[in-house]
């Protein structure tokens, strides 16, 4: 007679806790192989029987509702949280036998912080079987990684090959797990100025690795403006990832010899490289091999999306408010009804980076031809192909692409065998509707969604270059890069604070003539790009009155003028109506973007929406309840 389920789910619990005891040693517990197809990929071979959820065959466990989630999670969550989330599910599906373990406990609390928004996103509640305190232990219980071999062989730090000199940069084209490794080597080997984090995975699964450089890293600095570069955006055009990973690697080298101009550069700026935002791509592109100028063959993410096409049309948005009087058309809302297409894990944790980091300059590197263009890409008038549509920072933009053009050989060589010739006559700079329009892009949803300024570099007109052009590749952009890298100290920066010292968040920097405001960091602290000249700015926030100064800019000028701002209150209506306000807004999928664009706590009463009135269930829920007669009631949140 078997023992019953209540007293069994004891032994067992018992056994886990105790890390010497073998399951073995359990005579009603079976060591067997691994044999399921969705946990193939876990970091051990052999499983046990009955699990922690009392199955006791193989038949029982792929036919339970548990291993039909993992199953179509990565499909659910487009590819959210993939394949940790999966992984994290195999561990309490099919338990590691050696030892008696249990997966632990502190993994599956980052996992749920991490991924409970893409759960609360298609209004499925947090499985029952991934309860941290239930079926996970702590690391003093013996516990084990579940993402072990997920992270294996990409989280030690490696030593640099014997006998190469600290400034070797080896001019090849990098696999993931090249790229990977290189970064991380290089972050250790510069500890004190460079770190290595990532933003969130692809759609199969491969860390989006960015490299910063500060001389404090990992923190925000009070008046340190902060400047990302984005590679490889569309996965068969590599160049700009490989120059990324070459830029890391100098950055770090020139540093420890006591290079002046790059110490100056890393002391003052923090600096994001994110060489691959497309890694799956790049994997559908590298199978076809150097050389290859396929216009389209890994251009898309794994889901076949162009992910700059992928984000959000503010542009639309932006002409509508403009004529408009009063309305302001910076900081422009996600419009809800984004988040009802198909939205890709690489532009979410794009979206998400920026909602964190208060960015001030930004450049995208492509590949396909030899120029580069800033903002607008969307034409005024949705029919016209191609129309100048400049925004109203066009003098500053023209100034950002200049910083690269100019100082590119290639782009200032008035061969007229060179790529991208019908540029020349413009300065190899172009607003990028005047070039062709489109929606959905990156640089026109920085300017509008943030305080970020974004260009976009196109390398050559070989997407995909073979690797014994990589390093003349490198000594023509090389300059480029710092040189734009230092833009971002032109203009203005500062501190808006109140009468006691107190730092004014969210608080408006006006430009008068330039309609697109800027807004304080949560510090209190801002940087205004902008061109030599005369200008009147502006600091206002609610509950304060407006303070105006003159600024007076010299052509050449290279550090930015210091301007602080000391705030009134005006003594009457609540200080705090515009917190106030944006705690109401919508629900955002990113984790509570506000009316403005900035991280805020989400609201709960919206993130719970109640079902219809009719008792609808959720779109996912009739294929669960068609596969089984068992309906998994815990998948629903209400």
């Amino acid at each position: 007679m078997p023992p019953p389920p209540l007293l069994l789910l004891t032994v067992l619990v018992f056994a886990a806790a105790r890390p010497g005891c073998e399951f073995e040693r359990n005579p009603a517990v079976t060591c067997v192989d691994l044999q399921l197809r969705t946990c193939s990929d876990a970091a051990y071979n052999h499983t046990t029987f009955p699990t922690l959820l009392q199955h006791r065959s193989w038949e029982v466990v792929e036919a339970s509702s548990e291993y039909i989630l993992l199953s179509v999670l990565h499909q659910l969550l487009e590819g959210q949280c993939n394949p940790d989330l999966r992984l994290l599910g195999c561990a309490v599906l099919a338990p590691r036998c050696e030892g008696g373990r249990r997966p632990c406990r502190h993994i599956c609390e980052g996992l749920r912080e991490a991924c409970q928004p893409a759960f609360d996103a298609i209004d499925m509640a947090w499985p029952y079987f991934l309860d941290c305190h239930l079926y996970f232990t702590s690391e003093d219980e013996g516990c084990y990684d579940p993402l072990e071999k997920l992270r294996g062989g990409l989280e030690a730090d490696e030593a640099l090959p014997s006998g190469l000199p600290p400034t070797f940069i080896r001019f090849s084209h990098h696999s993931y797990a090249q790229m990977v490794r290189v970064l991380r080597r290089t972050a250790f080997r510069c500890a004190h100025v460079a770190r290595t984090y990532s933003i969130g995975r692809s759609f199969d699964g491969r860390e989006l690795l960015v490299i910063e450089f500060s001389s404090r890293p990992g923190q925000h600095e009070l008046m340190e403006p902060e400047v990302k570069l984005i590679g490889n955006i569309h996965g068969n055009e590599v160049a700009g990832r490989e120059m990324l990973i070459y830029l890391a690697q100098y950055l770090c080298s020139e540093y420890l010899l006591g290079n002046p101009r790059i110490q100056r550069l890393l002391n003052t700026t923090r600096i994001h490289l994110l060489p691959s935002m497309n890694p799956d791509g790049y994997e559908v592109a590298a199978a076809e091999g150097a050389g290859y100028n396929g216009w389209t063959s890994g251009r898309q993410n794994a889901q076949n999306l162009d992910l700059n096409r992928n984000f959000p049309d503010l542009t639309s948005e932006y002409y509508r408010l403009a004529e408009t009087r009063g309305a302001r058309s910076d900081h422009i809302p996600i419009p809800q009804h984004y988040w009802w297409g198909k939205v890709a894990p690489e532009t979410k944790a794009i979206m998400k980076w920026m909602q964190t980091i208060p960015f001030v300059l930004s450049a995208s590197l492509h590949g396909g031809d030899l120029v580069v263009s800033y903002p607008f890409d969307f034409s005024k008038h949705p029919q016209e192909e191609k129309m100048f549509s400049p925004t109203p920072d066009e003098k500053m933009f023209k100034l950002l692409s200049r910083a690269y053009a100019d100082v590119h050989p290639m782009m200032m060589d008035r061969s007229e065998n060179r790529c991208g010739g019908n540029f020349l006559k413009r300065g190899s700079i172009i607003n990028g509707a005047d070039w062709y329009s489109f929606t959905g892009g990156m640089s026109d949803f920085n300017y509008l969604h943030t305080n970020c300024f974004e260009i976009t570099v196109e390398l050559g007109c070989v997407k995909f270059p073979p690797e014994e052009a990589l390093y003349t590749l490198w000594q023509h952009n090389k300059e480029s890069l710092l040189n734009f890298l230092e833009t971002v100290h032109r203009g203005i920066k500062g501190v808006v604070m109140d009468k006691f010292g107190k730092p004014v968040k969210n608080a408006r920097i006006l430009v008068k003539g330039i309609r697109h405001d800027i807004t304080t960091a949560p510090d209190g602290d801002y940087w205004r790009l902008l061109p030599p000249g005369t200008h009147i700015v502006i600091a206002q926030a609610p509950g304060y009155t407006k303070v105006i100064k003159k600024v007076i800019l010299p052509a050449r000028m290279k550090r930015a003028g210091r301007v602080d701002f000391i705030l009134q209150p005006l003594g009457v209506g609540p200080r705090n109506f515009l917190h106030g306000l944006r705690r109401t807004g919508p629900h955002d999928p990113l984790g509570g973007a506000s009316s403005l664009g900035e991280a805020t706590e989400p609201d709960p009463l919206r993130a719970r929406r109640q079902p219809s009135a009719d008792g609808s269930k959720p779109w996912w829920w009739s294929y669960f309840t068609s596969l089984s007669t068992h309906r998994p009631r815990w998948l629903l949140k209400y």
